[in-house]
Formats: C-alpha cells, sequence, structure tokens
C-alpha cells in the first residue's frame, strides 16, 4: 500500500545542509496503527509531512499502491492528499471563522461531492466523533479535546486510506488524551494510523506498531513489512481536486466579516473613483439624452413615410403647444396650488386630431410620371403593402406552423389557457409588430433586386443576395443571433416546446435557458412554403359555404406540399460602420415575389370571381355594406332589421321575442355587480381563485387592484347575462309562439333596437366584411394601391424638397385627393455630441487616475490578507487543496472587495444626483436636462471596479498560491 525506498530529506540552512532523513525504508499495512517515537528533531514530522505529500523527498522514491511518485505533478500531490490522506495535527488547524460543519465539509468540497452528500457525510464523521450536536459552533467556541475531535473527523469524511496525527495529544490533558487514542484506536481497525509522538507509554498502549526514530534513521521497527510477496491491487486513476469559485467565494466572504470596519473602509477607498466617472457619465448622459430629443438618425434610415390612413401628428402636436404657450401667459398669484390641464389638453387635442386617408394610388401615378416634381429629389422609394405573408415551414418535430408571431402566441395562450385568442391578438398585435418575421427588402432605383443602399449596411456573411423572387436572406444581429421568438416562427425550434416553457413559468418553476447554434449551411439550406389564401377555402357542396382546409392537419399538409417554395439563398448582418440599419424582420425577400405572387393570385378563380362582381362577398353572396359612411350602414341595417320582422313566422316572433327579452339591460347588470362587490377586497378575490385555479397564482401577482376588479366584474357581468338568460327563458316557457308574437308586436322597438336585432337575432342580410378585407382575405392587393409609401432622401436639403412638392401637389388636387404625413427627422447636432464626448472623455481619464491609486491600496490591502491567512492557506494545501485553489480564494477577496466598491460607488451617485440635478435646473433653467446614470454605465462600472481589483490581487494571490504548505502550518 505504502512504501517508502530509501527516503532521505536534506535542508539548506545557510550555507549548511541539514540530513533530516537518511535512508529511510519502511512499508506499511493497509491498516494498522503505527506510531514514530523520537526526541524533538529527529525527523519524525518531516517523515510524515513526505509521506502526507506535504514535503518532498531529496531522494529515494515513495511508492503507492505500486506506483512511484518521482514524477507526481502538483495536482497528482493535491489529488493524493485529498482522496487517500487525512491530517491530525497538534494544533488542531481549523479555520477560525468557518463553522465546524464547513470545517469538515471543506474536503469534501474540494473532491466535487454534492451539497446534499456533503453535509450528510460530515455530519456522520462529527457523529462518529460525538459533536453531532455542535455542527454550528465556531472552533474558538470549543474545548481543545473538541477541536481535535473536529480534526479527527476532518481527516476522516472523505474516507481515506491513511490517517497521519502529528502529536495529536500533544495539547490536550491526560483524560482527553486517552479520549482522543481511542478514537483513533478504533479507526485503525480499518485503516492505516502514522502517528508520531515522543511519549513511549502513548505509543506502546495504543500502537500496534512502533518505529524508533535517531538522527533521522530508523533505529528499531517492532513489527516490520514487506509485501513483495503479496500482489497489489492496481492504481485506480485519481480524480483531480477542485475548489469551486463559490465555495472560494464563501470562504473569503467569512473572512471578510470578520474584519467589517476595515473591509468597509478598504470598499469605500476604492469607489471614490467610480464615483467620480459615475458623475460624469451621470452628466454627459443627461446632456445627451436632451440632446437626443432634437437629433435623429441618418435619412437613410429614417424615410418620410406615407400611409394610407394616418393621423396628424404634426397638427395635434401643435394645437397641444399652442395651448401651453397661452397657458403660460396666463399669470396667477402663487399663494396656492392650481392645476395644469395637460390631460385635458392631450386628451382634447387627440380628439380633435382627425384620421387622415391618403390616395396613394394616385399619388403613386404622379410619383411615377415623367414629369413629377418630387422624383428629382427622391434617391429610393419603397411601397408596402397591405396583405398577409401566408407562409409555413416545417418545425424539427413535422409539424406545420405559420411564420408569424403574433399567430405563434395566439396559439400558444390557446393551447395553455384554452379559448379563442385571435380577437386579443387582432387588437394588441400591433405591440409585436417590433419583432416582425418578414420584411420586404429595399430595391433598387434602377430594377436592382437589393438597393445598394441595403449592401453597403449589411455584410453578406455567407451565401448570395436574392437574384429570383423565391429566394430570401436570413438577417441577424451583430451577434449573429435570432431571438427564440423568431426561431419558434421559423420552424427552427419546436412550437411544443415554447408551450411546454410557457406552462412551467406559469407553474413558477425554473426554466433552464438552452442557447443553440445552427451552421451557415444548415440556414441557407432552410426553406418555407407561401400558401396561396385563394387555395385555403373549398365550397362543401352539402352546404353550400366555403370551409378552410388549412384548419384541418391534413388539409394543411396537402396546402403545405403544394405551395410555392422559399430559399433562404444568404445570411447577412449589419456591418459595424453603419448608424442603423433597415431591417427589422429576420427574414429578408425582394420586391419581385411580391409581385409574382400578386400575379399568381390575380389568376386564382375566387379572386378572379370577386373582382368580376365587387359588389358582393364571393363567400357569402351577399352584397357589401359603404362601411366608411357609419349612418348610412345603421340605416340599412335598421331597414333590414325591420324587413325580417315583417316577413317573420310566428314562431320566429317568439323565438325573437325571447332572445330579446333575454338579454338584460347595462345597467342592470352593472347594478347586481357593484352590489355583489360591495365590501369584497383584493384578498377575498384572491382566495376564491386560487382555491378552484391555483395555477393562476403567477398571473395575480402581476395584476393591479384596478385589472383584478375590472376583470372580475367582466366575468361576474357574463355570469349574469347567461342566469338572467336562463331565468328568461324558463318564465316565457310556458306560454305559447302566438302569445309570444303578440306580446313582440307591442315592443315599442328604437332604431338601436333593431340594430341589436340585426346583429344578434336575426340571419346577416349584409356581408360583415368590406371588399378590401375579403380581397386580402383571398390574398390579393392592388399593386397600384400600396397602403404605405417610404421616400429616402439624399440630403436633409432634399428632404426640405420632397416636403415643398408634397404641398405643390396638395395644392394642384382636391382635398379629398392631398397628401398628410408626419416628418419626424430633425436636423443633426453631431457636432455638440463630439463636443460633449470630448470633455467627458476627458474628465473620466482624470479620474480614472484615482481608480488606479485605489487598485494598488487594495492590493496592498490583499497581500495583508494573505500574511494574515498564512495558516489557513497550510490547511487547506493539506487538505487537497491546489495552488490554483489558492489564487481563488484571494482572487474571491478581491472580488468581493472590487464589487462593494462598484456598488458604493454606484448608490452614492444616485443619491448625489439629486442635488446635482436641483443645482443644474437651477443654473440652465432646463428642467428637462437631468443627470441619470444609464444602467449599462453602472453595471460597466461595477464590472472595471471588479475586473482593476481582480488584477491588483493577481501578485498577492500568486505569492499565496507559491507559499511552502509546511511553512505555512507552522505560522501562528
Amino acid at each position: 500500500m505504502l512504501k517508502l525506498k530509501d527516503i532521505n530529506k536534506d535542508y539548506l540552512s545557510g550555507e549548511t545542509t541539514v540530513h533530516a532523513l537518511r535512508g529511510i525504508d519502511l512499508e506499511f499495512r493497509e491498516s494498522e496503527f503505527v506510531a514514530i517515537l523520537g526526541h524533538s528533531g529527529c525527523g519524525k514530522t518531516t517523515l510524515l509531512n513526505i509521506i502526507g505529500g506535504l514535503d518532498q523527498y531529496s531522494s529515494g522514491d515513495l511508492v503507492i499502491n505500486g506506483k512511484s511518485t518521482k514524477n507526481f505533478s502538483d495536482a497528482d500531490w493535491d489529488a493524493y492528499r485529498n482522496h487517500s490522506i487525512g491530517f491530525v495535527f497538534q494544533s488542531y488547524n481549523l479555520i477560525p471563522h468557518q463553522t465546524v460543519l464547513a470545517n469538515v465539509e471543506l474536503a469534501l468540497t474540494l473532491s466535487g461531492v454534492a451539497p446534499a452528500e456533503r453535509r450528510q457525510r460530515a455530519v456522520e464523521a462529527l457523529n462518529k466523533v460525538g459533536l453531532g450536536d455542535q455542527i454550528h459552533k465556531k472552533p474558538n467556541q470549543m474545548s481543545g479535546g473538541q477541536m481535535q475531535r473536529v480534526a479527527i473527523a476532518r481527516a476522516l469524511v472523505n474516507d481515506p486510506d491513511i490517517l497521519l496525527a502529528d502529536e495529536p495529544t500533544g495539547a490536550l490533558d491526560s483524560d482527553t488524551s486517552v479520549q482522543i487514542m481511542e478514537i483513533l484506536k478504533e479507526i485503525s481497525r480499518d485503516k492505516l494510523i502514522i502517528m508520531v509522538t515522543h511519549n513511549p507509554e502513548l505509543a506502546a498502549g495504543y500502537a500496534g506498531r512502533v518505529i524508533r526514530l535517531k538522527d533521522g534513521r530508523i533505529t528499531d521497527d517492532s513489527a516490520p513489512y514487506s509485501s513483495e510477496r503479496e500482489s497489489l491491487p492496481p492504481a485506480g486513476k485519481t480524480r483531480k481536486t477542485s475548489m469551486s469559485f463559490l465555495t472560494a467565494l464563501a470562504l473569503s466572504t467569512n473572512n471578510l466579516l470578520t474584519k467589517k470596519a476595515r473591509t468597509i473602509l478598504t470598499a469605500f477607498a476604492g469607489s471614490i473613483g467610480i464615483i467620480g466617472i459615475a458623475l460624469i457619465m451621470s452628466l454627459s448622459n443627461g446632456i445627451q439624452n436632451y440632446i437626443d430629443k432634437v437629433q435623429k438618425d441618418t435619412l437613410s434610415s429614417y424615410p418620410i413615410t406615407i400611409q394610407a390612413e394616418s393621423m396628424d401628428m404634426t397638427g395635434m402636436m401643435s394645437s397641444l403647444m399652442g395651448v401651453h404657450a397661452e397657458a403660460a401667459e396666463n399669470k396667477h398669484d402663487k399663494n396656492a396650488v392650481y392645476s395644469s390641464t395637460i390631460m385635458y389638453d392631450l386628451m382634447n387635442s387627440m380628439v380633435s386630431a382627425e384620421k387622415e386617408t391618403n390616395n396613394l394610388k394616385a399619388f403613386k401615378d404622379y410619383i411615377e410620371s415623367e414629369n413629377s416634381e418630387i422624383s428629382q429629389y427622391i434617391s429610393t422609394i419603397q411601397y408596402s403593402y397591405d396583405f398577409d405573408m401566408n407562409i409555413y415551414a416545417e418545425d424539427p418535430e413535422g409539424a406545420i406552423v405559420k411564420t408569424d408571431i403574433v399567430e405563434l402566441l395566439q396559439n400558444t395562450m390557446s393551447a395553455i389557457y384554452g379559448g379563442d385568442y385571435s380577437s386579443f391578438f387582432s387588437t394588441y398585435g400591433s405591440y409585436y409588430s417590433v419583432a416582425n418575421v418578414w420584411q420586404e427588402m429595399l430595391p433598387g432605383e434602377h430594377g436592382e433586386a437589393i438597393n445598394p443602399l441595403l449592401k453597403e449596411q449589411y455584410d453578406l456573411l455567407y451565401g448570395a443576395w436574392p437574384d429570383e423572387y423565391d429566394e430570401t436572406v436570413l438577417v441577424v444581429d451583430k451577434n449573429n443571433e435570432i431571438s427564440d421568438m423568431v426561431l419558434y416562427s421559423l420552424g427552427l425550434k419546436s412550437s411544443s416546446s415554447i408551450t411546454e416553457d410557457m406552462q412551467a413559468f406559469i407553474a413558477q418553476k425554473t426554466v433552464e435557458n438552452q442557447s443553440e447554434s445552427w451552421s451557415y449551411e444548415e440556414l441557407c439550406g432552410k426553406s418555407f412554403r407561401y400558401i396561396f389564401p385563394a387555395d385555403q377555402y373549398a365550397l362543401d357542396e352539402e352546404t353550400g359555404a366555403y370551409i378552410n382546409l388549412a384548419e384541418e392537419e391534413l388539409g394543411l399538409r396537402t396546402l403545405y406540399k403544394n405551395g410555392l417554395e422559399l430559399k433562404v439563398v444568404g445570411i447577412i448582418r449589419q456591418n459595424e460602420d453603419a448608424v442603423s440599419g433597415m431591417m427589422t424582420g429576420a427574414i429578408g425577400y425582394t420586391h419581385a415575389l411580391v409581385e409574382y405572387i400578386m400575379e399568381q393570385a390575380e389568376a386564382k378563380e375566387l379572386v378572379k370571381a370577386q373582382l368580376a362582381d365587387p359588389s358582393k362577398e364571393v363567400f357569402t353572396g351577399l352584397p357589401f355594406l359603404d362601411r366608411e359612411d357609419e349612418a348610412l350602414t345603421k340605416d340599412k341595417k335598421t331597414q333590414a332589421a325591420k324587413d325580417y320582422i315583417a316577413a317573420a313566422t310566428q314562431k320566429e316572433l317568439a323565438e325573437l321575442y325571447v332572445k330579446y327579452m333575454s338579454e338584460p339591460e347595462e345597467s342592470y347588470i352593472q347594478e347586481l355587480i357593484d352590489e355583489q362587490m360591495e365590501g369584497t377586497k383584493r384578498a377575498d378575490i384572491e382566495k376564491m381563485v386560487l382555491d378552484y385555479y391555483p395555477e393562476y397564482a403567477s398571473m395575480l401577482d402581476q395584476m393591479d387592484d384596478e385589472t383584478l376588479f375590472d376583470y372580475v366584474g367582466q366575468m361576474m357581468g357574463q355570469q349574469i347575462k347567461e342566469q338572467y338568460a336562463v331565468q328568461m327563458q324558463a318564465l316565457y316557457r310556458s306560454l305559447s309562439d302566438a302569445e309570444l308574437a303578440e306580446d313582440f308586436s307591442l315592443l315599442a322597438l328604437e332604431d338601436a333596437d333593431y340594430l341589436w336585432i340585426y346583429d344578434n337575432a336575426m340571419p346577416p342580410v349584409y356581408s360583415e366584411s368590406s371588399l378590401k378585407d375579403t380581397l386580402k382575405k383571398l390574398g390579393y392587393v392592388d399593386l397600384d394601391s400600396p397602403s404605405a409609401i417610404n421616400i429616402y432622401a439624399a440630403t436633409f436639403e432634399d428632404k426640405d424638397n420632397i416636403a415643398g412638392a408634397i404641398e405643390n401637389y396638395n395644392a394642384s388636387v382636391s382635398e379629398e385627393d392631398q397628401i398628410s404625413y408626419t416628418d419626424m427627422v430633425a436636423l443633426l447636432m453631431s457636432s455638440i455630441t463630439t463636443i460633449i464626448n470630448v470633455i467627458s472623455y476627458v474628465l473620466i481619464a482624470f479620474v480614472a487616475i484615482s481608480l488606479v491609486v485605489s487598485s494598488i491600496m487594495i492590493g496592498i490591502i490583499t497581500y495583508i490578507s494573505v500574511l494574515e491567512r498564512t495558516k489557513e492557506i497550510g490547511i487547506l494545501r493539506a487538505i487537497g487543496a491546489s495552488k490554483k485553489d489558492i489564487s481563488r480564494v484571494f482572487n474571491a477577496e478581491t472580488f468581493i472587495i472590487g464589487f462593494s466598491a462598484g456598488a458604493i460607488g454606484i448608490i452614492m451617485t444616485l443619491l448625489l444626483n439629486i442635488p446635482i440635478n436641483v443645482i443644474v435646473h437651477d443654473l440652465t433653467g432646463i428642467y428637462s436636462l437631468n443627470a441619470a446614470l444609464p444602467w449599462q454605465g453602472a453595471l460597466g462600472l461595477v464590472i472595471i471596479s471588479v475586473l482593476l481589483t481582480f488584477v491588483a490581487g493577481l501578485i498577492p494571490s500568486g505569492l499565496a498560491a507559491k507559499k511552502d504548505p509546511v511553512e505555512a502550518l507552522r505560522t501562528e
């Protein structure tokens, strides 16, 4: 098991060589109690340290399980000490700032044992030595005997093969010494115990083998052993030890807490430079934010956009500002608090701001005419159309999914909560438009598929730019990433996994973030299919109605198989020189695809039928209403309801009467809701909901009181309606159709009642859609009627000329054909920004000097900490910690100090910004100019503080790692 061959150990003391060990030849059994006797200075402890791997022999060989240690690396010795050796020292050598349990657990931590198992084994080891009830005490709260028992438990916890005890009873009284020796004797039944002592009686009383040393030589061995005739077990591969950063962090935290005052003062000193830089950043950021209010990006990134329908925002804001200009002139005494009618003025301006409708078809003709005034100022122009990119993909599980984020979220919500969320997303879907999947790329001026400006802004990472209508490019961000929502939408990740993740989130479970990657080749091999919407609808011969084939799995797969295939041929990324990019979508397609889709859609039978008779809806055969004229629409609905009543049978009138009377008035519903909600508190509602639906706990936490009560009120209103309808239907069940029809004839119906009857109680007479919406449903739009026009100008002068040309155009056409738009582009103020940045950089450079000084100070303090914790270093090395582990402990200490300094600096900056803003407002009179530390800057400063202190601590931590463990253990 353990064999020493001609071991010699020499020390240099000045110019003299001291021979500590001379030709030691020893071999030990797997389990025995060996005592090494000798006077002080005879080499006992040196021999023990060599056996334990703390000290290295000068010559000879130490053989462990048949394996020579001549070529052992530092890592091999660390692993040997951790897994095979347990040390029991005369002076206990416990880490004072750690609990008893933590001291015992430390060796297991280095072995990589899981926390639960680590605690269990440590408690078991302490129970063996009779200290199971003392696990939370600190070493300084225990007697000498108890501390030695802790040391034995620490030595045993990793189940070592060998226990080395250096004068284990040297600092104990007689009774306690006997107790410790009994424990060691019991352990020797299963393990090899080698004890160094100068007490012959103790050795004779407990050891089964006594070896005497004198002047570094063995003079006597009471039970020598040789294993030459025995076969040794094969030496297994020993797992390397490693201390986790969290363990190092815990050790350093406990140490720093024993010196709270010094730690706080050190962190504060380190924070001074951070405070200076953070204050400069706050002021610079505040000025920059103020400049940003009047500064926009380059014209190429912000075109003049004219939409088919828009609100006159310029007029609204002008009106609002005019009102406030007048209000500013109104003077009143300042002996009271007066109201400023900002909300009233804002609402009034929004109400008065009219929704503008632009005739873009006529304006497009004007732009493209040969003698157009505006065309000479236009750099590039792009037409957008209001139609659905009905594109599908196949996900990894084989499911056919629509490449649309709103539909993805809608389906996910339905899968989790049930119900139909289409109305919700039709209302709020625009909030998700920032995550568009498909986007048309800017075409060239002279018929090119891609505008050169786009190619200037984006680098082609792989593949090629599209040349054909069915070719697309994938757009990645600067980190070559695509959002997970887009990945689900594109079918690159399974749609079922997002449902599982959201269900886990609702159940308040932690969802593991798994980062995935795809090669360029894989992504360029991806294809999608455009399903022509007109192909989705087929006439059901039995019912005479059209059905949507895409709503059935088989139908969707058939449509997908026969759809128009679109290929990804390239991958692009915005280059570093571009101020901003045009592309916000994940997949870019060309205008040629739009033209091809419209060309094919126009040839579809349903589209041709709808275009042939634009007065009726092709699906229902019902005529369209002019929904732009609200009064005319109401009149037609009212008349249709009257005609229906006049032609209705007695039975139909009876059913209509019951249905009409089963609808309670809103005032009645609200009265009941108020009555039932009176005295109800939020806690009552939460208890009621959680009793039946505990999975809604996280959702309730996100709701404020108003939202929660509104939601409950809506649910109660629905229940009241249902209960009211049941009661009324039961009430009228006893009456005959004739009686009910007669009662209906007695009703004094008004126009609102007729509208209700049309919308809720009779077959439709008019189509609920419009010609435009029906054609959109069929996937067709008129390319001559865009929904938006983006006009790009090369210079600000051209932009102004374009605005002038639009004014001239408006003067030449009728009022209904005039164009209105909001120009959000303002003059650039880059020169001011540059000046502010230069000043900020100079000030930061000056203040950064204090950071360097504080870093040097922290390095010195860390070195002092190394000196203070020298013995702890020896203890850690004795139980198997590597040099890297020791470095990690002190690096963790500098990390804590650096983080604390950064955090103090940020907190102090946030507090100082309050009086600074008061001073800035008083000096400048600009109340929108506020010093504000950006969170990115705050985070960056904390990171810089940590890095600087970390670098400052590298030298002290390196010195700590190089300390001789034997010398370190002797340090007091």
